[in-house]
């Protein structure tokens, strides 16, 4: 009997609790916003956004990382391998890093490299690395619409920018592969559709952290009920980050992106980029303008420099003449087989080296290349390399010190003696 009792007042206090608790429905177009990370000029996006060109190193947590080459090197997608190399680059001054995401079945390409077999998830990974460095931005990619609900990654991405102290944020991708869906026991929703419930979702989560009061939301695909999400991230939300080569994943990332990388509408020759890129970046750029936004746009190069361009160009077509033809030919059936309108004019045989393009050549070559691509809007660049802690190193040596004297970087604390 007293247990009843204590049960019955334990449910009406907490009716009368909640009836005192601020809640409010909403609708899609009433949902809150927070104030934006680069809105602050103290935090850590607003600190790399003032480089000319800044600088991310894209993350080999997969097997064979972005290179489909037989050619021998030290890259590895192990966390001890992946944490030697983001700290390695936060000591040069980098601004960016984090890995993709995929979902692949056993064996994942094949090939004689075994592409891709091991995968480490870039989401756990960046939260990681956030804890084990001290200024350099990490971001998770995240499939949101395979299983995600907005309370989960506003929950989690809040709790990774305190982890951060505000250097986290989210690489948001909805799912271009028709192989991927499946596994998760989902159909794949058609391409500009995928586009509209990330738009609802990101919403929804953008709500949850401006943290007015509860959110009660019955939308289109996702339903609330007295939702409140704690603590409050550092700045405003946590950062955010798309990639698209559509209109429709232009005009989302206009409402939400921070960063936009773009990859190069005309493949992955330096010279054909960098002709067709200025219409490309000016569309991305054009769609955040007609929502009072402005977003930097970033490209995916790999670089292969060695001290003479003759050197670089035979490092280059060792890389080419040792692709791994089994693997590739996977990799290009899968994304055939996929609805991205990104990578459409790139070779085959240009994924032996990787990256959306490709730039080669001795330090000053490479200067006046990184250069090419600000000019045509670019504003950072996330850089894979074949052989990456060597190449990085090489880097830091010979190639960033002349990016300083282009303009093309500020010195950071990293850079000055």
């Amino acid at each position: 009997m007293l247990y009843f009792s204590s049960c019955e007042k334990l449910f009406h206090f907490g009716e009368a609790y909640s009836d005192t608790v601020p809640m409010s429905t909403r609708t899609l177009q009433s949902l809150a916003r927070p104030r934006e990370p680069q809105s602050f000029q103290d935090s850590p996006l607003s600190q790399a956004m003032r480089q000319p060109l800044m600088l991310g190193v894209f993350l080999p947590l997969q097997t064979g990382g972005w290179s489909q080459s037989t050619l021998p090197r030290g890259t590895d997608w192990s966390y001890a391998y992946n944490l030697e190399l983001t700290r390695a680059a936060e000591e040069l001054g980098f601004e960016l890093a984090f890995g993709l995401s995929q979902w692949l079945p056993k064996g994942g390409f094949g090939g004689a490299t075994h592409y891709r077999y091991n995968f480490l998830d870039p989401f756990v990974s960046a939260v990681a690395l956030a804890a084990a460095t001290r200024s350099i931005l990490l971001f998770g990619t995240i499939h949101i619409l395979y299983g995600w609900h907005p309370m989960h990654l506003a929950k989690f991405l809040a709790t990774a920018d305190h982890i951060s102290g505000g250097r986290f944020g989210a690489n948001i991708v909805t799912g271009y592969a028709a192989s991927e869906p499946p596994m998760f026991g989902l159909l794949r929703p058609e391409h500009d559709r995928r586009y509209e419930m990330a738009e609802e979702f990101m919403a929804i989560c953008e709500d949850l952290w401006a943290g007015d009061d509860n959110l009660s939301f019955s939308g289109e695909h996702y339903t609330l009920e007295g939702a409140y999400v704690s603590p409050r991230p550092t700045f405003g939300r946590p950062l955010l980050v798309s990639a698209s080569g559509s209109p429709a994943g232009f005009a989302y990332a206009g409402r939400h992106s921070d960063l936009v990388f773009t990859s190069s509408p005309a493949g992955e020759r330096y010279e054909d980029a960098v002709a067709a890129l200025p219409a490309q970046v000016d569309a991305i750029k054009q769609a955040a303008r007609k929502q009072g936004r402005e977003v930097k746009v970033l490209i995916n190069p790999t670089i292969v420099s060695r001290p003479t361009r003759k050197e670089a160009e035979e490092y280059y077509h060792a890389i080419m003449e040792h692709a791994d033809l089994e693997s590739i030919a996977n990799f290009t059936g899968r994304h055939s087989a996929g609805d991205s309108q990104s990578w459409l004019e790139h070779s085959a045989r240009g994924r032996a080296v990787g990256g959306h393009v490709h730039l080669v050549g001795s330090p000053d070559e490479i200067v006046t290349q990184l250069g090419g691509l600000h000019d045509a809007g670019i504003d950072g660049v996330q850089i894979t390399f074949y052989d990456y802690l060597p190449e990085l190193a090489f880097m830091g040596e010979e190639i960033l010190p002349r990016l300083e004297r282009a303009g093309l970087r500020l010195p950071t604390p990293a850079t000055v003696a």
